[in-house]
């Protein structure tokens, strides 16, 4: 990979502008007065180092560390350590028809055993020319014949060399550097920072596919489509599993700032009619003219609030990120009770509140310990909701909020309307979370259209809108 030179002043506004502008893409809040600051630090630091660089422009841009993985993704992009094929990788052929792993391949076996090595010897330099090799030769697709069909995939790449069946060879490796075994450090442990190794050997085959992709088609482009979002934009849907626990970090600290809001609401909301004699009198120190009016105070009570959760299926991710956000604020509310549901409902409101219990396996924990299925596994919100209007209305009062959290997929069963209304009827306020986008809602076994007719549902596909979506419907 030929070196990069340091770019003259127009390339480098153009660079940082088009940084700033997919770092906003993605949801960060960056203004002009951030920008400038950028380009001080640029100014400043210049090109010669370029990880003090890139720790320079974070400072100046993000607001917090959550942001800093999807910084360096798209700082990789705009500022690229180099252009073109990189040295080590000059002399490798790609290798458009070899054959699957499993099978005799020489360069793949030999590419592996250098892994292999440089995995055990934890040489960060030699893991990151070998994932140029890997993407030279593996990672290309496409014949060139048709525009925009041709580039390069560090998935294909990694899935010839299936870097992961490495751990065995480099445990045997480390345990026994003279032939004989070492029993210093144990094989958990041990075998534990060989899959961080391997991690850290995906990432750097990521960053060159997306750095050469980005060669091809624009950096703009694939920092859009490329880039994993932030924690607070993964579709609750499609997040996997080390998402989801990336999402369950953020609780606190989105619960902390949605208790600041609520607060802030209670005390406007405090705020009642202008009381005219207190303002009147007031006046008077101003001459007769009313420069401060005086209110009625009124005292608002807090909220209670009933969350009704489906914690079937994929939807169970969206469902106790939401019960740990709502335990979290619990403080913001009078009276707390959660229930949850696949095809029968049940409280599980001391479950959710049991301290030393991992919110990793919440969802699970409900399925074994409550009941919230009958005969069948399958999702019936027609039941679900039947049963609550049966044995727990008395959960549902006049100053209640009942939050509904499912995506309305009722497997072509009744979906109950009478239910829902005989809840509505006695709430404060109804309000149906639904995980799906809304384009989704006439499609398949989703009642949700039906549903929308009885209370308000909205569309939260991710934590980001979730919080906005507290912040602003629940009531004070």
């Amino acid at each position: 990979m030929s070196a990069q030179h340091p770019p003259g002043p127009q390339d480098t506004a153009a660079r940082l502008t088009g940084l700033v502008r997919a770092l906003r893409g993605h949801g960060l809040r960056i203004g002009p007065a951030e920008t400038v600051d950028a380009a001080a630090v640029l100014d400043v630091l210049g090109f010669a180092d370029r990880e003090q660089m890139r720790a320079g422009l974070a400072a100046a841009l993000l607001r917090s560390d959550g942001q800093r993985a999807v910084f360096d993704a798209t700082f990789d992009l705009f500022f690229p350590l180099g252009v073109g094929t990189p040295e080590a990788a000059r002399h490798v052929e790609p290798q458009d028809d070899a054959p699957r792993f499993g099978r005799p391949d020489p360069v793949r076996d030999e590419l592996r055993e250098r892994i292999a090595a440089a995995l055990a010897a934890d040489d960060r330099a030699a893991l990151a020319a070998l994932a140029g090799e890997a993407v030279e030769a593996f990672g290309r697709y496409g014949t060139g014949s048709t525009p925009g069909s041709d580039g390069w995939s560090a998935h294909q790449a990694l899935g010839r060399l299936a870097p992961e069946t490495l751990l065995a060879r480099v445990l045997a490796a480390l345990r026994e550097p003279n032939g004989a075994p070492s029993h210093d450090v144990s094989d958990l442990v041990l075998a534990d920072e060989i899959r961080r190794r391997i991690r850290d050997f995906r990432a750097l085959a990521a960053g060159e596919a997306r750095r050469r992709v980005a060669e091809l088609r624009g950096a703009e482009r694939i920092a859009e489509r490329a880039v994993a979002p932030t924690a607070d934009r993964i579709d609750f849907l499609a997040a996997g599993r080390d998402q989801l626990a990336e999402l369950r970090r953020t609780v606190h600290p989105l619960a902390r700032k949605l208790a600041t809001r609520l607060a802030a609401r209670r005390r406007r909301a405090a705020r009642g009619q202008i009381d005219l004699r207190r303002t009147l009198r007031r006046s008077l120190s101003t001459g007769g003219v009313p420069l401060r009016p005086a209110y009625r105070l009124r005292r608002p009570a807090r909220p209670e609030l009933v969350l009704l959760c489906d914690v079937s299926g994929s939807v169970a991710g969206f469902a106790d990120f939401t019960m740990l956000l709502v335990q979290a604020m619990s403080e913001q509310f009078s009276k707390v009770r959660v229930f949850a549901f696949v095809n029968r409902t049940a409280e599980v409101t001391d479950l959710l509140a049991r301290g030393g219990t991992d919110p990793a396996r919440l969802a699970a924990r409900i399925l074994t310990d409550a009941r919230v299925m009958g005969h069948h596994g399958s999702s019936d919100y027609g039941s679900a909701l039947g049963g609550f209007a049966d044995r727990h209305l008395d959960a549902v009062g006049p100053r209640t909020c009942v939050l509904v959290l499912g995506d309305a997929r009722t497997n072509h069963r009744d979906p109950n309307l009478d239910a829902l209304r005989r809840i509505a009827g006695r709430a404060r306020r109804v309000i149906w979370l639904n995980p799906e986008q809304p384009a989704l809602w006439p499609t398949g076994d989703s009642a949700a259209l039906a549903y929308a007719g009885v209370v308000e549902m909205h569309s939260c596909r991710n934590a980001r809108r979730l919080g906005e979506l507290i912040a602003r419907l629940l009531p004070v």
